[in-house]
């Protein structure tokens, strides 16, 4: 009888081989998906800061390797135990897995699955092992169990969320990342500390809003911007929620005493959201035009062009660059 299980693929990826290095497109191997993995086809993926930091060897600092983690695709292959999922489904991975069984998981207040936990160190996440090779044979490092800047991937199936095809693909390739982590449209005031003649950024804020926000989030993962966002909150209930990530080695100081009075500060991996229960909510108010995420794709290139998605990303010009790999 003939061997009906998945064999390794050759494909294309762009593969980081220093940190702050243009990105190398190369023909590499995929290895086929072991217990509980799934191997995708990735249709488009796109760029996002995370990516940058650690391109830049400001977190984890290990090359060669594979980055990407925001992407769309469909299913090519599953491993032994894969149960929900088959050939030909559309998908979009995630940073964060949802086993649905451990107390995070059952817990309506935690979003990190203690089944197969969260790391940002390389390595399949049951079992450490890279599933992608250069032409030499030589192994490549994946990113946060994902690397979707490469034409297949594989990841665990705790961390694939099924999503309804009728959804466009550049959008559906949001979902994984970027609209669960908080971007949306509706900003009424801006401040430009450029502007200010003498108070601080919080200083205005505060006079702005008559004793400060309730809640501020900061998103780019800079020590004295998290400051800044803390001390633009209120007295006695104020919320500070760090999204962006910076450098693994940052301390965040703030008053002592104005945490006494009432304020908290609080970090929210992938805006708090279990993937597999909140993106397909996601996804269907993006089809009903509820959840608008067209104005952030600002480009779009082909994976030969991954490098022009850095820059344009790092000269501050783009929003989101969606990465088709058939472009």
């Amino acid at each position: 009888m003939e061997d009906q299980s998945p064999k390794p693929i050759r494909c294309k990826a762009a593969v980081s081989r220093a940190a702050g290095e243009p990105l190398v497109i190369e023909e590499i191997v995929v290895d086929p998906p072991k217990a509980y993995e799934i191997r995708i086809k990735i249709i488009c993926t796109s760029l996002c800061h995370t990516d940058i930091t650690f391109w830049q060897a400001k977190v984890a600092p290990v090359f060669p390797r594979i980055f990407g983690h925001e992407a769309y695709g469909v299913v090519e292959s599953v491993g032994e135990h894969v149960e929900g999922f088959a050939a030909g489904d559309a998908v979009v991975p995630t940073l964060l897995g949802q086993c649905d069984h451990c107390t995070s998981c059952v817990s309506e207040h935690n979003n990190l699955c203690a089944a197969v936990p969260v790391t940002l160190a390389p390595g399949m996440r049951r079992d450490g092992t890279t599933r992608f090779r250069d032409a030499q044979g030589n192994p490549l490092h994946d990113f946060l169990a994902v690397s979707s800047f490469s034409e297949y991937t594989v990841v665990d199936v705790n961390q694939v969320v099924k999503v309804d095809p009728a959804v466009p693909p550049k959008l559906a390739c949001l979902l994984s990342c970027g609209a669960g982590t908080g971007k949306t449209f509706g900003v009424t005031d801006f401040v430009n500390p450029s502007q200010l003649d003498k108070s601080s950024v919080c200083e205005a804020i505060v006079e702005m809003t008559g004793g400060g926000v309730d809640c501020s989030f900061e998103c780019v993962g800079v020590p004295s911007v998290m400051t800044d966002a803390f001390r633009s909150t209120k007295p006695g209930n104020g919320k500070t929620i760090v999204l962006g990530l910076g450098n693994e080695t940052d301390q965040l100081c703030v008053s002592a005493l104005e945490l006494l009075f009432g304020k908290c500060v609080m970090g929210s991996a992938l805006g708090g959201i279990k993937p597999k229960t909140d993106i397909p909510i996601l996804a269907a108010k993006c089809m009903s035009r509820e959840l608008e995420l067209d104005g952030l794709v600002t480009h779009e290139v082909g994976l030969g062009e991954i490098n022009t998605a850095f820059d344009l990303l790092l000269q501050g010009k783009s929003l989101r660059c969606i990465i088709w790999m058939d472009k």
